[in-house]
């Protein structure tokens, strides 16, 4: 994941690569509600960062596909709070979130994006963000002249109908190997009224 992984220790969480652009392999924990959208917990030491597996968890967020890096404080810029995360450890991973929801009625999520700004995968970061495992935005990010200590995150947007009464949100790398698109500062609204969800 990082440029100068040899100087960080990166502790190994076991987990099988579903491959990259894959969707929710295993179902995320249930939640009462939409939390954790910067990654704040559990804490990562600082300047260092933790590779998650397949079925670890980085707070309400289960992993559920491939494995992500979660990024300390100082290790590069947050978007928001101290921590965020790579959707790329080794390989493409995916991070999922279920939380409560009533049928019928819109939300909208919001994010900040960037990518990995090391020097051994392509600058074009891709990605996308699924609800209950259907694509519902494909996402890129071109790191081309963005460096760890001004990652230049970019906000994106994306709304949805909630089905039931639990919507799953997942964020997953359509990227193979390591140095991935970054996520951070992820929110969901009910939108009662939101002009930009029509």
């Amino acid at each position: 994941m990082s440029p100068i992984r040899t100087f960080v220790a990166a502790v190994i969480v076991a987990g099988v690569v579903a491959g990259a652009g894959t969707g929710a392999a295993l179902a995320a924990p249930a939640a009462s509600h939409f939390d954790g959208g910067s990654f704040e917990t559990p804490r990562v030491a600082a300047n260092t960062f933790v590779n998650v597996g397949t079925g670890g968890s980085i707070g309400p967020w289960k992993v559920t596909g491939g494995n992500v890096d979660h990024i300390g404080d100082g290790f590069w810029q947050a978007a928001e709070g101290d921590q965020s995360v790579d959707l790329n450890g080794e390989n493409a991973g995916t991070v999922s979130q279920n939380f409560t929801t009533v049928p019928g009625k819109r939300y909208t999520v919001t994010y900040s994006l960037a990518g990995n700004p090391g020097v051994g995968g392509p600058a074009l970061k891709t990605g996308k963000v699924l609800v209950d495992g259907q694509d519902f935005q494909n996402f890129s990010f071109d790191t081309t002249g963005k460096t760890m200590a001004n990652m230049g995150y970019v906000t994106r947007e994306v709304s949805f109908v909630a089905t039931g009464a639990t919507t799953t949100l997942s964020f997953a790398s359509t990227m193979s190997g390591a140095w991935g698109p970054v996520i951070d500062d992820v929110t969901v609204r009910h939108c009662e009224p939101c002009p930009s969800c029509d």
